[in-house]
Order: C-alpha cells, then structure tokens, then sequence
C-alpha cells in the first residue's frame, strides 16, 4: 500500500485584535468588530501567495468573566463570513481563554498556549502540518513576536493596535510595518526573492 506523504504549508499566524480588527478592550459584540483597513486585502495577498492564515488571539476575557468560551466561536464564525464575502480565508482559529493571575478556575492558570507562549502555534502546526521555517508571525504586540521567536518563525511587529505605543528600542521583531497590509505585502516580497 502506498501512503502519500504529508505535504507541510507555510503558515502566516494573525493576531487578532489591534492587527486584523480594531482593538476596542473587550470585544463584546459583534456590532463592535471593525476591520483595519487593508485587513481584506492583506488576507487575500496570503491566500494567493499559498500560506495557510491562522488566528491565534489570547481571549482572557473568559478568564475574567467578560464572555463566555462560546462568544469566542461566535465572534470567530462573524469574522469568517465578513471575510470570505470578499473572497479572503482564515484556514484557523485559536484562542488561548486563560490568565495566569485573573478570574477564576478553570481559567485562572499558567498554560502554554496563552502568548507569548507558543502552545497555539505548535498546536495549528500540528493540526494542520504547518512548516514553520518557512511561517510568520504578525501581531501589535511584544507577546505575539516572542511567541512567533520561541515558535521559529519570522516575526512583525505592525504599528496598529498597541504596536504604536511600542517604543523602537524594544522592538524585537524582524520587521516592522505600518498595518496588516504593509505586513502582507513584505511577506508577498520575501518569498519572491
């Protein structure tokens, strides 16, 4: 019997709020997610380049008792369907509902999927047989470009969200861009060189 062998794809890792929609606290309702502008365009640029696109967001507005684990999917499910409108495809969702000193158990607890740690990553690249040398990793956010380090992939720090209160000399990421656009295209530039 012959057995194919498993193909592995590059992945692109989001952060969610502050880097694909705007960054409003605690999003509570659907009604409040906005998009940064370019997020559409950015995702379609990485579809069309052939990375998978995964969504790892820490969500510890479960750990404090803001929503439920199922206003996450909810979210998540309205998210997609904006985005798939416009032909733009998240292939993944992760969410990391924990705090390590807030809220209470079960949610109150050190994990290893709550960034910067890398639990999120590693668990998309098994599922879905991500090869992370060749992966990136965009958020607004120290803890996102240390995840995307431990992770081994190519880290983007993007200057929406709280990535403009980030002052240059703590900047750890490969690059810097202005937006997720920006972001999308030095990907798209990288892997043609």
């Amino acid at each position: 019997m012959h057995v194919e062998p498993i193909k592995y794809t590059p992945a692109v890792f989001l952060d969610r709020d502050g880097t694909i929609n705007e960054d409003v606290g605690y999003l509570r309702d659907t009604g409040q997610l906005t998009l940064i502008p370019g997020a559409v365009q950015a995702i379609q640029i990485l579809n069309n380049c052939g990375f998978k696109v995964v969504v790892v967001t820490n969500q510890s507005g479960v750990a404090r008792g803001y929503f439920r684990e199922e206003f996450i999917g909810q979210i998540h499910d309205h998210l997609r369907a904006v985005l798939q409108r416009e032909s733009a495809i998240i292939d993944a969702f992760y969410y990391c509902p924990h705090h390590p000193t807030e809220g209470l158990p079960p949610y109150r607890k050190i994990c290893s999927c709550r960034k910067p740690e890398t639990g999120m990553l590693i668990q998309a690249t098994h599922d879905l047989h991500l090869d992370l040398s060749h992966s990136y990793m965009v958020g607004d956010k120290i803890q996102d470009i240390q995840a995307g380090k431990k992770a081994g992939v190519k880290t983007i720090l993007v200057k929406t969200g709280y990535g403009c209160f980030i002052k240059e000399e703590d900047i750890i990421s490969d690059y810097v861009a202005q937006d997720i656009f920006s972001a999308a295209q030095w990907i798209a530039n990288s892997i043609t060189k």
